[in-house]
């Protein structure tokens, strides 16, 4: 309230937005018991476009458990009627409209990110990048030389088991003559 006792134009705002919201729940109660649809408080927030916690408030839980037993009482032949075709409409109205809500809050969210990750990359100072790129290209001729090193010892080790191979295929060869040398002498 301001000092002369009148409410704030902000508060009528919030008062008349709210009574508005709770209008909509109203009607979406009635048109779902009137179509034949089960009266639940998501399909009510869905329907009225209001957040579910407003149909578990005073004033809406009661005519959505009236709505309920008024259902549950109804004898079981009873067909729903179909949804006319102004109903689809305004759901289909609804539908778009909460989609392209939908792609706004998604494009926001997408270029606050964009706007926070190029503030990261702005806050980092040249000579930090400077530093970082410097020790990227250290520890990169670091490895290459361990690579170089690697495989100088793969190819003396694989020339050094080709001539230990070499060696083990003589010996073979000389015992193999040894053997038949002394066979033919006994």
């Amino acid at each position: 309230m301001n000092p002369n006792g009148n409410t704030t134009p902000l508060t009528e705002a919030r008062r008349r937005i709210s009574a508005e919201k709770r209008e909509r729940a109203l009607a979406a109660i009635a048109a779902l018991e009137y179509d034949g649809y089960p009266v639940t408080h998501t399909a009510v927030a869905r329907t009225a476009s209001v957040s579910t916690w407003l149909t578990y408030t005073q004033g809406l839980r009661e005519h959505i458990q009236a709505a309920q037993h008024r259902q549950a009482t109804r004898a079981i032949t009873h067909q729903p009627h179909a949804p006319s075709s102004a109903a689809l409409t305004a759901d289909l109205e609804l539908a778009r409209e909460e989609i392209k809500n939908l792609r706004i809050e998604r494009d926001r969210l997408r270029a606050a990110i964009q706007r926070q990750l190029g503030h990261q990359l702005d806050t980092l100072s040249a000579h930090a990048l400077t530093t970082r790129i410097d020790d990227l290209t250290r520890d990169n001729h670091r490895l290459a030389d361990q690579i170089d090193h690697a495989t100088t010892d793969n190819a003396r080790l694989h020339a050094q088991v080709m001539t230990l191979e070499n060696d083990l295929a003589a010996a073979r060869t000389s015992l193999r003559n040894m053997i038949r040398s002394e066979n033919r002498t006994h």
